[in-house]
């Protein structure tokens, strides 16, 4: 697994968007040769060699010019795009989805990979004008939709989202959905609606799920979660310990106190379906599985420092 200073994916080694080259044909054009180009096939998965990974493919290489391709950044003086498989002259023996790329590429490529998943799926997304229905032509190296008809113009979108550790003091609240794997739990999540502070957000979404009142809540730390175009807001709240009753979305709801989350944390996330004993908690790459880390450090820090008095 390549090293992150961060405990989760996709965050570092971002690159320098340099937004104000976006607007600038000829400063693309001349990074366009010596730049890395990362290409995804119409699923999102992208090109890869026999060892799985990242093709390493310049400008030079694919031919044409950055017009075939999105601008993501700069990286080390080096340019950085994004192009779809349909439109270059390009093959690969291997395709790596994201997940597996945050596991086992250098950081900066997956994120780079990253970013380059969530502009596909809004370029593939958004054809078409949500006012008038003509065809969108994408400008800005890709970062700019212009309708041919009314010309609205229409930005990349991302979908945000809380994602939240709940405690009564000394439990963790975690839920699971019908149809993940056997023993896998995670905390509550849900997406922010129109009009609605991210407070507000934690505290509707874990009432909604799970029937808890939260007191309160702090912001923790963000992930862009490019499953398609999601970006993961953090949180730690304080609830009253009320008995969890699953809504909708989830199958079953209930506290956990610390040694059974720590127990779940030490469980292979990839054996969650598998026999064995104990709760199993989210991927290493994700957000989820760091605010429970965070919860129980501070839960840890907490009864040390009380057994100290």
């Amino acid at each position: 697994m390549s090293e992150r200073a961060t405990p989760f994916a996709f965050v570092d080694g971002a690159l320098d968007r340099a937004d104000h080259l976006r607007s600038d044909p000829g400063a693309l054009a001349a990074l366009w040769p010596a730049a890395h180009v990362v290409v995804l096939d119409s699923d999102g998965l992208a090109y890869a060699d026999d060892d799985r990974r990242l093709l390493q493919m310049s400008g030079a290489q694919l031919g044409g010019g950055p017009g075939v391709a999105s601008f993501l950044g700069v990286r080390d003086g080096r340019g950085v795009f994004f192009a779809d498989a349909a439109t270059v002259d390009c093959a690969a023996p291997q395709r790596v989805g994201l997940r597996s790329a945050a596991a086992d590429w250098p950081a900066w490529q997956a994120s780079a990979f990253a970013q380059a998943r969530a502009l596909q799926h809004w370029h593939q997304r958004h054809r078409f004008c949500s006012a008038c229905g003509g065809s969108i032509g994408f400008v800005r190296a890709g970062w700019l939709g212009v309708c041919s008809a009314c010309n609205i113009e229409h930005y990349p979108r991302t979908d945000q989202a809380v994602i939240v550790a709940v405690s009564d003091g000394s439990r963790l609240l975690l839920g699971r959905q019908a149809s993940w794997p056997l023993r896998r739990w995670s905390v509550v999540a849900g997406f922010v609606e129109p009009g609605e502070t991210l407070e507000q957000a934690v505290a509707r979404e874990v009432l909604e799920e799970t029937g808890v009142r939260v007191r309160g809540s702090r912001y923790l730390a963000s992930q862009p979660w490019p499953f398609p175009g999601s970006l993961m807001l953090g949180f730690i709240a304080e609830a009253d310990p009320d008995e969890p009753i699953a809504g909708e979305e989830l199958e079953a709801a209930r506290w956990f106190d610390a040694d059974e989350v720590r127990r779940g944390l030490a469980n292979d996330w990839a054996s969650a379906g598998t026999e064995g004993e104990g709760i199993v908690l989210p991927s290493p790459i994700s957000i989820a599985r760091h605010v429970v880390q965070a919860w129980l450090s501070a839960h840890d820090a907490r009864s040390v420092a009380c057994a100290a008095t």
